[in-house]
């Protein structure tokens, strides 16, 4: 192999960067200043969140002493390799700088800012202006020529062509006048520019982490069923099989939804087995609750005789991917008194000073059906054994295709627990999502997000006013939870029927509207779309839960909501505005009771620094009464310029639910908005003379 000069100098540099002193060092050359960066999460301790396919846009302040101009790269890199891909910054104001780089791969990623001295764009400032003050300008020249020649032994092909000749040009120039033209030609100065001494480079003192997920990890409509409830004569309730709720997948398909959520389906204890409305004594009939997992058939890597065996849920699975449906699992990290680890490894539990394992207790609330782990006694061993028995449940229902986990309860585990079990399931498969199931406070939401969570359950079943509403999901879309919180809203579960319901079919109308358009994820508990009532006395949970018998439905009862809902999922497939996370605006509404907001996509320039463009397009509207028992006429106000209508041209405001359209002009959109019929407005908004987008 023959070695050239140019191969020599690339060599020499490196070895040259790598012996410059470091930026604390006596001596060094690596002053530039980079700070501010954005975004950031707790000084690089918790991750940005994207999913593939979005721009990562980052913005710094970087300067240095002196006049030097100044250049910068955003570098990127997935986790598992070690070379960073490059994305130009450029300088937009006040020493603020921004760059951008398209994400590609579902993978977890680094990346950092490096900011050097631009020799060349400095020098070509420099004589330009001397020789606009008509000034000597040999030195500089001479400079240039340096300069240009080392550029030219740093890279090879078009750019090194380019250099050389400019050089010859040089050479053979007359005046100085003329041999500064060859030389700081644009396209030679470009060419050189791509090709600078970083040898001295300064690199921001983090490298940042970014979790890049796959798209359903922002955006996803959840259905959650007990699959042994699915029994098709509501006379008759009978226990079914995972293989007998396959009747129910293509109705659930047909809602649009995405994701079906099933409860635990592991052995059910029988020790302190819970009864009918969580009574502490069980009738031998009586099912018991999912939740209180494992038995002598197995644990938390088993599933249950009684709904079919692993067979049958192999089964399962694969119908509902026929359907466009994906599984999700509850992961509920407890265990029955009858769970094989009891047995085999009681130090994972917690005990009483007598001896005995402790069940679970939230005062008043007790849960003799249920152990929960200890995770932070017994000795260090113990626990390292417990965390990877963990990883090896979840890792067990990842190679049998399962890629979404309900997390239950996490919120009553370490978050270092959290942490470490998410970074390695998606170091192995960085396709799985992990959904927070945590109502506690809401710093320990926020960290059980920035420990990894793909998604959590929100606070949204108890907003109940138009300030409420505006105040919560500007906290979640606009402020700095909008890099690392996703949240997934649901106006039910089986553990929560929130009093407002208590208001009939309106009001289940009304949260379905705010669930599936505030947020790219929703979800529901199956008999939502029934409108269905039945309150325990005047807790906020249902009477006879499915959490402790057996039910069945009448899926086309008299009243139900289920072709509001399938329009909802509709315009979500269809409307792209509606799957983002980042583009809520709340807008003026005349009406006490009322809530008016839009979702758009950008449009016209972006702004390098804020990442807003100037105007949006295809925008989605949604007006909705929050009062499920007062009809209100309101007036709405769409901010009409910024979707790019003057406030004197005529539009046609497109209903997206029913198709219906009006023709319309300036900003003043009077609505009835009555709970007793229409409680709620979806629409669009676009020029007489054009056509509503997706």
């Amino acid at each position: 192999m023959t070695t050239t000069r140019a191969a020599l100098t690339r060599a020499a540099a490196a070895a040259h960067a790598a012996l410059e002193p470091g930026p604390d060092a006596i001596g060094t050359r690596r002053s530039i200043a980079i700070e501010a960066v954005e975004p950031e999460v707790d000084c690089g301790e918790a991750a940005v969140k994207r999913v593939v396919g979005d721009e990562l846009r980052v913005t710094a302040d970087i300067f240095a002493e002196g006049h030097d101009l100044l250049d910068a790269v955003l570098l990127v890199r997935r986790e598992d390799e070690r070379r960073w891909a490059e994305s130009a910054m450029r300088l937009v104001s006040n020493d603020r700088w921004s760059g951008t780089v398209r994400l590609r791969n579902n993978a977890r990623h680094r990346y950092t800012i490096e900011a050097w001295r631009d020799a060349i764009g400095s020098w070509r400032e420099t004589i330009t202006k001397k020789l606009d003050a008509a000034q000597p300008v040999a030195t500089e020249l001479a400079e240039g020529r340096v300069l240009l020649e080392a550029a030219q032994l740093r890279t090879r092909g078009a750019d090194g062509r380019l250099i050389a000749t400019a050089l010859a040009r040089e050479r053979r120039a007359r005046t100085d006048r003329s041999r500064a033209a060859a030389l700081t030609d644009e396209r030679v100065v470009a060419a050189a520019r791509r090709h600078p001494d970083r040898g001295a480079a300064s690199r921001y003192r983090l490298e940042l982490p970014l979790i890049v997920d796959r798209e359903l990890a922002r955006c996803s409509a959840w259905y959650e069923l007990f699959p042994r409830s699915q029994g098709r004569d509501p006379a008759r309730p009978g226990a079914t099989t995972l293989r007998e709720a396959e009747w129910r997948l293509p109705q659930i398909a047909a809602m649009g939804f995405d994701v079906v959520y099933l409860p635990p389906i592991h052995p059910i204890g029988r020790t302190n087995r819970k009864g009918r409305d969580n009574a502490v004594r069980a009738r031998r009939s009586d099912p018991g609750s999912p939740w209180a997992i494992g038995r002598d058939g197995g644990g938390h890597t088993e599933v249950a005789t009684e709904l079919g065996g692993m067979e049958a849920f192999d089964h399962f699975r694969a119908m509902a991917e026929a359907n466009g449906l994906e599984v999700a699992l509850d992961l509920a990290l407890q265990a029955s008194p009858d769970h094989p680890w009891v047995k085999q490894h009681p130090e994972w539990f917690r005990h009483a000073p007598d001896g005995s394992i402790k069940y679970a207790e939230n005062p008043p609330k007790r849960y003799e059906d249920i152990y929960p782990f200890e995770f932070v006694g017994a000795t260090a061993a113990d626990r390292e054994a417990l965390w990877r028995a963990w990883l090896e449940v979840v890792m067990t229902w990842v190679e049998r295709g399962i890629r979404i986990f309900r997390v239950d309860n996490p919120h009553t585990k370490p978050v270092a627990f959290w942490r470490w079990l998410i970074s390695e399931v998606q170091a192995a498969d960085p396709s799985v999502i992990f959904l927070a199931e945590a109502f506690t406070t809401p710093k320990r939401m926020r960290g059980l997000a920035k420990a990894g969570f793909s998604q959590s359950y929100t606070y949204f079943t108890w907003r109940e006013s138009p300030d409420q509403i505006r105040e919560y999901l500007t906290e979640l879309t606009a402020g700095p939870m909008r890099e690392y919180f996703r949240g997934n809203l649901w106006p039910n579960t089986p553990d929560i029927f929130p009093h407002r319901l208590d208001h009939g079919r309106p009001a289940f109308a009304i949260q379905a509207v705010l669930a599936a358009t505030l947020a790219p994820s929703w979800g529901i508990y199956s008999g939502f779309e029934l409108c269905e009532q039945g309150r325990l006395e005047n807790r906020e949970e249902y009477a006879h839960s499915e959490k402790y018998e057996i039910r069945a439905r009448d899926w086309d009862a008299r009243g139900n909501i289920k072709s509001l809902v399938s329009g909802l999922n509709r315009l979500r497939r269809e409307w792209q505005a509606l799957r983002l996370n980042h583009n809520l605006r709340f807008e003026r509404v005349s009406g006490e009771g009322s809530i008016f907001y839009r979702k758009a996509m950008p449009a016209g320039e972006i702004d390098p620094l804020t990442g807003l463009p100037s105007r949006w397009r295809d925008p989605v509207y949604v007006a909705v009464n929050c009062d499920p028992g007062r009809p209100e006429s309101a007036i709405l106000h769409p901010d009409l310029p910024a979707i790019g209508i003057g406030l004197d041209e005529p539009y046609l405001m497109v209903d997206l639910l029913t198709g219906r359209s009006r023709r319309l002009r300036g900003a003043e959109i009077r609505v009835e908005l009555n709970p007793a019929r229409l409680p709620y407005r979806v629409f669009t908004i676009h020029p007489v003379t054009g056509s509503p987008a997706r």
